[in-house]
């Protein structure tokens, strides 16, 4: 029998596990925390159980839907899907857009305030979202629609991020029309009915604990090294001092770029791979004595108003959850990490008093948790998938890559990763360009 390590346990290394372990193949997944999920887990604040990272899924996508059902994790709905945008106060988010990219003028007005479309040439050379909206659109539409839209999901900024690898249900129609209108409307085209979102029943952070059950999962286990060997190849664990060794016949690596890069150094180039840039980010967490505040599931901030909040979500009004109010708020986008230096109680208190200035008072403070991810998100630069298809057709064989790095940071795309991986892996073993492991 084949042995495959998986280095990293988050939910791109837990579904390449799966999938190698549902073809016969011994599977070892080493994981340098004390946890599986990666970015996906929950932990109790106030005696509620409240999630640190991400708290939803595309519904309409099948990975995460099929994972959850295979673990037997109900999936609810949010009982509302009605936001809303903080610019001199909070204004109904227009409805139709395509990452903010309006497929209406008229309703995308009372935001971005008068638009006028310039027609351009089709676009078949990948630019970052912002300079191809501004161009098209405006200042105003990039400023407080789709920068706001895609900082919620990248925590990044329009100017600096690939349209075709964040927007990549609209790139196909830019070559076609040279109304950027158009093209939104055309990629837009007759939506799915039936909610966009999906949570497993509690919390999205129940689903990677399910995912991993019967999966040897190797906690605090750092891989510090990667080398072939005659029959496959060899990782180095511990530390430096009292070096273990694991043998294996192939390796899919679901970790961040930059862990990747320094472990495939010397086996193909890896200094594009290192390249790639993170946005750092904190989820505070309010836990508030009365009933949610406001309307809706929540609202975002342009980045432009200067706040230092980049969202908000009113949880429990989202998810129907009794109780008191639980509130979501994100801190931080790309190049603004000195925010996050700030003490957890200061970050509260700055969230708190920018709840009360868009919204008036709320409740008391019953709890609250400040969750820090450096690091946390990708930052997709134009030119991002040209990247991801030189460092894959350059690996070796019986080596794969997985994670948020490359196809996806929602949580189908990086279970698809990771599953597309482990094929990959598979695919070179059956082959038979590499031996069995030569250790137990």
């Amino acid at each position: 029998m084949p042995r495959v390590a998986v280095v990293g346990a988050g939910l791109a290394g837990l579904a390449a596990a799966r999938e190698l372990a549902a073809h016969g193949v011994e599977v070892v997944v080493l994981e340098s925390t004390g946890a599986v999920g990666g970015k996906v887990r929950a932990s109790e604040v106030g005696g509620l159980l409240v999630d640190e990272g991400a708290d939803s899924m595309l519904r309409r996508v099948p990975e995460g839907v099929a994972l959850a059902e295979a673990v037997g994790l109900p999936l609810v709905s949010p009982s509302t899907a009605e936001a809303g945008i903080w610019t001199d106060r909070v204004r109904p988010l227009p409805s139709g857009t395509v990452m903010g990219i309006p497929t209406d003028l008229a309703a995308a007005r009372d935001v971005a305030g008068e638009i006028s479309e310039v027609l351009g040439d089709p676009v078949v050379e990948d630019v970052s979202v912002g300079a191809l909206v501004r161009s098209r659109l405006g200042d105003a539409v990039v400023d407080r629609l789709v920068d706001p839209l895609l900082g919620g999901v990248y925590a990044g900024h329009a100017d600096g991020l690939s349209v075709r690898a964040t927007l990549p249900q609209l790139w196909p129609h830019l070559a076609q029309h040279r109304s950027l209108v158009e093209a939104a409307r055309a990629a837009r085209g007759n939506p799915t009915p039936g909610p966009v979102f999906a949570q497993t029943e509690g919390s999205l952070g129940l689903l990677p604990p399910a995912a991993a059950r019967g999966l040897d999962v190797r906690f605090s286990t750092t891989v510090r090294g990667l080398v072939r060997t005659s029959h496959g190849w060899r990782l180095e664990t511990g530390s430096a001092a009292d070096p273990a060794y694991l043998d294996v016949d192939a390796v899919v690596l679901a970790v961040p770029a930059a862990p990747a890069a320094r472990l495939l150094r010397g086996l193909v180039p890896t200094e594009e791979l290192a390249g790639v840039r993170y946005a750092s980010i904190a989820i505070v967490t309010l836990v508030v004595d009365g009933p949610s505040p406001g309307a809706g599931s929540g609202y975002l901030v342009p980045a432009v108003m200067g706040r230092t909040t980049k969202a908000v979500t009113f949880t429990s009004r989202k998810w129907d959850r009794p109780g008191p109010a639980v509130i979501r708020a994100s801190v931080g986008r790309a190049g603004e990490e000195s925010t996050l230096q700030r003490e957890d109680r200061d970050l509260v208190e700055v969230v708190r008093a920018e709840l009360t200035q868009a919204l008036g008072e709320v409740g008391p403070l019953l709890g609250s948790r400040v969750t820090r991810w450096g690091g946390g998100l990708p930052q997709y630069a134009p030119g991002h998938l040209d990247l991801v298809d030189r460092l894959r057709r350059a690996l070796p064989s019986t080596v794969a890559v997985a994670g948020a790095a490359y196809d996806g940071v929602g949580v189908p795309a990086v279970l698809r990763s990771g599953a597309n991986a482990a094929r990959k892996v598979l695919s070179d073993l059956q082959e038979g360009q590499a031996g069995p492991a030569s250790n137990p």
